[in-house]
């Protein structure tokens, strides 16, 4: 270097190229944010000691700014999946923790490229102080947008081959264990599921938890059919185990909309719940109680799901390390069974 030419300060690009992390982390390290592991966290620090890197206060004023928002994303294309019942009593719970922080509600939908590119500028741009991400499923590109992100992420339910650091979840395994033991209980030893997408964590929990209490019984696991959580595919669904299984005695099914699908299938055909057939559902939700019969279901604590989501992020947000947390569930037992 010529004698007089000041030595150029070092970029944060070149620390995050040392530190072997994307420049979104080094960005989070710097900032002293909470949501980033120790092993990057000490990467940065060595980085930054080795290069002599002194971050611009200008722009670490602007990076930890806050926007007064946070954010819920839905991995779901259909702009009606926030009428689900489901989803409504997670917004209702949200919304009411974030009121309490002084935080706005913002909804997002992120299934489609388009939805996942304004998802990825919302987590770069930081137009939100944190995001709540749920319904990922298998190999989804928003978990990676998460690790990228350079504000704190909270799960909804654990994504399918991933352990983030910070989630808010139920006992879907337990639940749907104890629904199958219930039936089990009561006599029933042909049971049946109509388990959820089994590309998603929820839907695999709880098939588990039905195969954990038919193994645990000596009882043989019949083979899942399928849904989507819909009463549609619930109707579907029946159809083809009462096809496959005419013998069939109980059912569990994942979800209380497929329940409630399930129950009109049975009737169509003449088939007597519960004298034929029990049958147990999953949420809780309004349907299970106008079922013709009323279905007995697993309840879970959705308004409590959103609310504790929410909380977890207001501890992100203000610095804080929260713990995972698992919500727990009861069996509601009703005319079904």
């Amino acid at each position: 270097m010529a004698q007089g030419v000041p030595h150029r300060p070092s970029t944060l690009d070149e620390v995050a190229e040392l530190a072997g992390v994307s420049r979104s982390v080094a960005s989070r390290v710097l900032n002293n944010a909470p949501h980033v592991s120790r092993a990057k966290r000490e990467a940065v620090e060595r980085a930054v000691h080795r290069l002599g890197y002194v971050p611009n206060p200008t722009a670490r004023a602007l990076a930890t700014r806050r926007s007064g928002a946070a954010a819920l994303v839905v991995s779901g294309e259909d702009p009606s999946i926030f009428a689900d019942p489901f989803f409504a009593q997670v917004i209702v719970g949200a919304s009411a923790a974030l009121d309490e922080a002084e935080l706005h509600l913002m909804l997002c939908l992120a299934a489609s490229d388009r939805g996942r590119r304004r998802v990825e500028q919302l987590l770069r741009s930081k137009r939100a102080d944190g995001v709540m991400l749920m319904a990922l499923r298998e190999d989804d590109p928003l978990a990676r947008m998460a690790e990228e992100a350079e504000i704190p992420v909270v799960f909804g339910g654990r994504p399918v081959g991933l352990d983030p650091r910070w989630y808010v979840d139920v006992d879907n395994l337990g639940g749907a264990r104890a629904a199958t033991e219930y039936l089990i209980s009561l006599g029933r030893t042909r049971i049946a599921t109509i388990c959820g997408r089994l590309d998603t964590e929820v839907g695999r929990a709880r098939h588990r938890g039905y195969q954990d209490a038919m193994l645990a019984a000596g009882l043989e696991p019949l083979p899942p059919e399928a849904g989507d959580f819909t009463e549609s595919s619930g109707v579907a669904a029946m159809a083809a185990l009462s096809a496959r299984h005419p013998e069939l005695d109980g059912l569990f099914a994942a979800s209380d909309n497929m329940g409630a699908g399930a129950l009109r299938t049975l009737r169509d055909a003449g088939r007597r719940v519960p004298a034929d057939v029990a049958v147990i559902g999953f949420d809780d939700l309004a349907v299970a109680r106008i079922a013709d019969p009323p279905l007995t279901t697993v309840h879970q604590p959705i308004e409590g799901l959103g609310r504790e989501m929410a909380r977890m992020l207001v501890a992100l947000i203000n610095g804080q390390d929260p713990t995972p947390l698992i919500l727990p569930t009861r069996l509601v037992i009703r005319a079904s069974t």
